[in-house]
């Protein structure tokens, strides 16, 4: 089952999420991308040579045609627009943002010929996405991974979007397996988005540490924290997240100013790649509400296997 998205053909409607911070890196995309899917570098907190390098390493590592290699970037970042343009003149085959909202952006994707894919989580945004151009849409639930955009889950938006919006619509989390992915299809989507799911994978570039955080969890183990980013997240419980539940972080000390806002109770991104170096005491470790599903770490080629027989 192909999916046209603008002038891009992909083999199989499925799209790894972008997650920051250096979780969706090259060799993750790349294998993503090998498999007939749609692999996404994460460039949030990158700086725009970082962010080729990493675009020029994927293109390398991509074994056979019929996937695609895109970007992620969140708009809440202060060089999104930079981001943006480096991936363009990188090759990026899309884009796509989320954590805010751009009307630029589309203007950038006309230009270039380079589909631009925004993740909402409202029919009112979708339907101004649609209007400005988008080539698909990511619908994403308050049940997903990292910074959000809803309270509701996914189960309760995607339909409603997916019938009146006519791009291609991805729904997004709650995905994890298989019969997941079933139930996202029979709201009448044409693809699904997964982040959780290959976190816990060979190519993800996270310790094993992190990827053992989500073989352990158990169901109730993921909460919703305030982010400094000014946006509501879901994590797995963890020392540093009871700090933040309990409002006992501390400011930074230093600030590199990667967010246009930020409350400054803590910094996002530090905490986040302390997750991904496997800091169990001082790191953040972002996980869909359903990551307690996930019981091995497994390559991407057996991820994407499990996920080809149902489309």
């Amino acid at each position: 089952m192909s999916i046209k998205i603008g002038n891009l053909q992909v083999e199989l409607p499925i799209i790894q999420g972008g997650m920051a911070i250096r979780a969706s890196m090259a060799r993750l995309a790349a294998a993503v991308a090998t498999e007939g899917g749609i692999g996404l570098i994460a460039g949030t907190a990158l700086s725009p040579e970082e962010l080729k390098s990493e675009i020029e390493k994927a293109r390398s590592l991509i074994k056979k045609k019929g996937g695609a290699l895109g970007v992620n970037i969140m708009f809440a970042a202060n060089n999104f627009i930079d981001l943006v343009k480096a991936s363009i003149n990188a090759g990026a085959d899309l884009i796509v943002f989320g954590a805010g909202f751009s009307r630029d952006v589309f203007e950038l994707g006309k230009e270039s010929g380079v589909p631009i894919v925004p993740i909402v989580s409202s029919l009112k945004l979708a339907k101004i996405s649609e209007r400005l151009g988008a080539s698909a849409i990511i619908v994403e639930g308050g049940n997903a991974g990292g910074h959000l955009g809803t309270d509701l889950d996914s189960w309760d938006i995607v339909g409603e979007i997916a019938e009146k919006i006519s791009v291609p619509v991805f729904g997004a989390g709650g995905v994890i397996t298989p019969d997941d992915a079933r139930r996202m299809l029979a709201l009448g989507v044409d693809g699904i988005q997964m982040g959780s799911r290959f976190i816990a994978s060979d190519e993800c570039e996270v310790s094993d540490e992190f990827k053992n955080m989500y073989i352990n969890a158990k169901e109730g183990d993921v909460v919703e924290i305030m982010s400094s980013a000014g946006l509501p997240a879901n994590a797995i419980i963890s020392p540093y997240v009871e700090k933040i539940l309990n409002e006992e972080t501390e400011r930074p000390t230093k600030c590199s100013g990667c967010l246009k806002k930020c409350t400054m109770t803590f910094c996002v991104n530090e905490r986040l790649v302390k997750g991904h170096e496997g800091d169990h005491e001082e790191g953040i470790f972002f996980a869909g509400k359903d990551a307690w599903k996930i019981e091995e770490i497994l390559s991407v080629e057996d991820i994407m296997k499990k996920f080809r027989e149902v489309f």
